[in-house]
């Protein structure tokens, strides 16, 4: 079984791309975030003719998140137990589902912004309620995965110069202090290994040729449980894909299982 997080960066403006990619790559489940549509405009006859079922949960603007699979999809999700909103609003950051046996969580970590911002604390609270659902599923025999873009970088060698972040977020210990808080309960991460260069970057800013140069981050993450990271044969970022006109600014992170 094949499976991949991505952060699409509009499902709308990278449509053609996905498409191409699935038919390429031939994931059998997809985690999909930042897909900024309303889910009456997400795409899912398109994906349906490729044969893929889709569990969406996105409100248009930023953020949005979904999860398609080709092989089956059941006790679908749509966000979080007790996620907390912002500015009283609640944000389409998570889409749950069972594909081929495999329970998968597609999350959109809030980006926080700056230090000390009111968006900051939200994602250390988003964070929080994440570890719940972790801690709920991580248990048992059944492979269980969350899937998606971190916004952090787990470490200091997973930015291109920690140097360049001094101060800012995605690289603070308050942040990387809830992913170790999110292992207690049980899943670790999947380590995926590079096609180019030592460090499997997944996120490139669009700026300053920072793909080119490869000045990029990794904040692209899988964690799995007992179940999940047993299965495992292969995980690799596909920076092929972050190449061309009309790329997102993230790679697909390709997980191969033997279930």
């Amino acid at each position: 079984m094949r499976i991949a997080t991505w952060n699409i960066n509009s499902i709308t403006a990278r449509l053609p791309r996905l498409l191409g990619w699935l038919e390429s790559a031939e994931p059998d489940a997809v985690c999909l975030q930042e897909l900024k549509v309303s889910e009456e405009n997400f795409p899912a006859a398109e994906l349906r003719d490729l044969g893929y079922e889709s569990v969406v949960n996105a409100s248009g603007r930023w953020n949005g998140t979904a999860v398609l699979s080709r092989v089956g999809l059941e006790e679908p999700v749509k966000g979080l137990p007790d996620a907390p909103e912002f500015e009283g609003a609640a944000e389409a950051r998570a889409a749950a589902a069972v594909c081929g046996g495999v329970r998968l969580v597609s999350v959109y970590v809030p980006n926080g912004r700056e230090v000390g911002h009111a968006h900051y604390e939200y994602k250390l609270r988003w964070l929080e309620a994440l570890r719940a659902t972790a801690a709920e599923n991580a248990a048992g025999e059944r492979p269980f995965a969350i899937l998606g873009d971190f916004n952090i970088a787990p470490t200091d060698a997973d930015v291109w110069d920690i140097s360049a972040f001094d101060g800012a977020t995605h690289v603070t210990p308050a942040e990387r202090e809830q992913l170790h808080a999110l292992e207690k309960t049980g899943v670790t991460e999947v380590h995926p290994r590079a096609l180019k260069y030592d460090v499997a970057f997944t996120y490139w800013d669009y700026r300053q040729l920072c793909f080119p140069k490869n000045r990029g981050m990794r904040i692209d993450l899988v964690y799995g449980n007992p179940a999940f990271q047993t299965a495992v044969q292969d995980a690799y970022v596909d920076r092929e894909e972050r190449k061309g006109k009309g790329a997102s600014d993230h790679a697909p992170v390709v997980v191969d299982l033997e279930l």
